[in-house]
């Protein structure tokens, strides 16, 4: 009979699985992130907040945190401070923001740091550029690691010459493509670090726009009605989708609806439902846009066209939180968080009155102003690389010339951001298979200021 080694019969310890806590406010990304570790065989935990992560931290300690560096609830270097105080083996890393750094330093070290890189690489979030840029002066990167040396690094051109080495550019590229990306992330040649929060919504890097980006992360995560003004085409329902992106309802139902869009007669049944025969053709009832929302955000856009009989409704809508269904009896409760958005001067509208003044403090508890185009004019070249990327996933990336660049530059954009749009994809069209689009191309056609 054959003898089993005494080492084999004894039971095989279990290995407890190393946990990761990933913090963000950002939906997202944690969710990119938590993809990427579970694949590298993590278990994953998830907060939105700094306060949801000290208390999932207090519950079971983590192998390695993960925090996002904008948080809605808290200062990131106290935060830190203190975390590491009362959590001193548990790997911390930062991304994005003014702190960014890392303490990494057991066995874990190299895995989270490709988890974080590449849930950042699927995001064009601007401070997620940070890790490809390290100046002559030695600039730190985001996460903290050795950036590769200069003459190394490739920068990617989206208008088609694909990715070059740095040092092959001509140096004043070299120096112009440094300061576009340390202006970008954040990092300046002086030394100084500056936290840069631009939404991946949102193109530009104009003061204005990230003003924007500000505003929205300030507001996310609470339930404060937002009015969002801006002219036509400024992108004002990007804004409302970040703003649902990055709150606590991102997983619930985003609801848009366009009041100019809707004929008077119908705007009340599509938004508060209706039971059968309440009106002539109604042959079944219908839930409204607002209740489909429950749970989730209602976006109202263009709020400014709706009848002031029905601003009424609203108003006591969002005062109690219980609607009516036109030609229903019962009321129905709804948790919705309310956005609203207007091309219209709305405040001067409540003061003449064709507007309610009651309805417009109620909306305008918080304000946010999208620019024009021409406002943030030195965004151009990033709208324009923007848009040629987006048209290149469906067909042959096609690139632009300086005339045609000029041609851009020299117009005044009443339709905006919109307008930009439609006009870059008229070039596209009207180049053929031609890949370089000129000032021919470029047609402004008729614009309605």
């Amino acid at each position: 009979m054959q003898t089993i080694p005494v080492s084999l019969l004894q039971p095989v310890p279990r290995v407890r699985p190393r946990t990761a806590l990933v913090t963000s406010a950002d939906g997202s990304f944690r969710d990119r992130l938590a993809k990427t570790l579970i694949g590298l065989r993590w278990q994953v935990r998830e907060a939105e907040s700094g306060a949801q992560a000290w208390s999932e931290a207090e519950a079971a300690p983590p192998e390695a945190v993960i925090l996002d560096s904008w948080l809605p609830d808290l200062d990131l270097a106290e935060f830190v401070s203190d975390f590491r105080g009362r959590f001193p083996q548990t790997d911390l890393i930062t991304t994005g923001g003014s702190e960014n750094k890392e303490t990494i330093r057991g066995p874990h070290r190299q895995e989270l740091l490709y988890a974080v890189r590449r849930s950042q690489d699927t995001d064009t979030a601007a401070w997620n550029i940070a890790p490809a840029l390290t100046s002559s002066a030695g600039l730190p990167s985001t996460i903290g690691p050795k950036s590769e040396p200069a003459a190394a690094r490739t920068f990617p051109f989206a208008n088609g010459a694909g990715p070059r080495e740095a040092s092959a550019l001509p140096a004043p590229a070299q120096s112009s493509i440094a300061k576009t990306l340390s202006f970008r992330t954040g990092l300046h040649p002086e030394g100084e670090q500056k936290a840069i929060d631009r939404l991946p919504e949102l193109i530009g890097d104009a003061p204005c726009m990230l003003e924007v980006s500000r505003r929205i992360r300030l507001v996310a995560q609470r339930m404060t009605p937002v009015l969002i003004e801006g002219p036509t085409g400024s992108g004002k329902e990007l804004v409302a989708e970040a703003l649902h992106r990055l709150s606590s309802r991102s997983r619930k139902p985003f609801v848009a609806i366009n009041c100019a869009a809707i004929p008077e007669a119908l705007l009340e049944a599509e938004l508060f439902g209706h039971t059968r025969g309440a009106f002539t053709g109604a042959v079944q009832g219908r839930v409204g846009r607002i209740e489909s929302a429950d749970g989730g955000t209602l976006f109202l856009d263009e709020i400014g066209e709706m009848p002031l009989a029905l601003q009424s409704k609203l108003l006591r809508f969002i005062e109690s939180s219980e609607l009516q269904r036109v030609g229903d009896n019962e009321t129905v409760k709804v948790d919705v968080r309310i956005l609203a958005a207007t091309h219209q001067p709305l405040a001067d509208h409540a003061k003449a009155g064709s507007f309610r003044a009651d309805l417009y403090y109620r909306l305008a508890v918080f304000l946010i102003r999208t620019p024009s185009l021409i406002e943030h004019a030195q965004d151009l070249s990033l709208l324009v690389d923007h848009f040629l990327q987006k048209m290149g996933r469906e067909e042959p990336m096609k690139r632009i010339d300086q005339g045609a660049m000029a041609k851009l530059a020299a117009h005044d954009w009443p339709g905006n951001v919109r307008e930009l749009e439609h006009v870059l994809e008229r070039a596209a069209i009207l180049a053929g298979d031609e890949p370089l689009m000129t000032m021919r191309e470029i047609d402004f056609g008729f614009s309605v200021a």
